[in-house]
């Protein structure tokens, strides 16, 4: 396994790409999954070691997380250029509960995957709500770089005091990502989390991109199929406007 170089990217124009996909057509899953997961952009900041997530993204996702009728309704994220992450709850019980906090760890590596939270207040509220609202918060804001991870009844959550630990390395192992490899190497191990730092706006995390060469065609031809996906979109918009402008 090697770092894939920051500068790969700028060769992308002298491939022959005809040769690269016929190179891949046997691995359609794999590439399934990784156009799933990765955009263009995302891709190419978990390369050079930063990817960051605007909050409005992670808000997005915790939201699908939160089943109807429940007593909890909503939960959204403040990232702020300190490091402190503020978390909203809305709840029908007690109203709205808020909380403040620093991410101190949040690490994917093989098959070791959790994320610690630091919360800056005298009394948390019950354990229960806290298990609750923290392992969405998690998975939502993993799902940038490893994919969809569905939430198992289960997954682990530890309190201690105001430090909160989430363990989603099995829930990960079980998602389509987790389960997923590429000419015998699995896509989990291809990438790591190092550490999230909350910024203006949203959570920047430190990356790295372990690719082996047999890999790396694939890879370019995500971003290739991206791309092209990307304009043909436009295109039939495009189209679809100029249609109902002559009508």
């Amino acid at each position: 396994m090697i770092d894939i170089p920051a500068n790969w990217v700028q060769k992308i124009q002298n491939i022959d790409w005809s040769k690269v996909q016929e190179s891949v057509k046997d691995y359609g899953p794999a590439i399934k999954v990784l156009q799933q997961t990765w955009s263009k952009e995302s891709l190419l900041e978990i390369s050079q070691g930063k990817l960051f997530v605007p909050d409005s993204v992670i808000n997005e996702a915790i939201a699908k997380r939160i089943p109807a009728g429940g007593q909890v309704t909503g939960v959204t994220i403040k990232s702020h250029a300190n490091g402190r992450m503020d978390i909203r709850v809305e709840t029908k019980k007690v109203g709205p509960v808020e909380l403040s906090g620093e991410i101190k760890e949040f690490v994917h590596n093989g098959d070791k995957s959790y994320v610690t939270y630091r919360v800056r207040s005298r009394n948390i509220p019950e354990h229960g709500l806290m298990s609750w609202i923290f392992s969405r918060i998690s998975l939502s804001m993993a799902e940038r770089m490893v994919g969809h991870i569905d939430m198992p009844d289960n997954l682990p959550v530890s309190i201690k005091h105001n430090t909160i630990t989430v363990d989603y390395s099995q829930a990960l192992a079980e998602s389509d990502f987790g389960k997923t490899e590429y000419q015998g190497h699995k896509l989990t191990d291809m990438i790591e989390i190092e550490g999230a730092t909350p910024k203006d706006g949203g959570i920047e995390f430190d990356t790295q991109l372990n690719v082996p060469d047999d890999v790396k065609k694939a890879l370019v031809a995500l971003l290739k199929d991206k791309e092209a996906d990307l304009q043909e979109s436009q295109a039939d918009s495009s189209a679809s406007s100029d249609q109902q402008n002559e009508n």
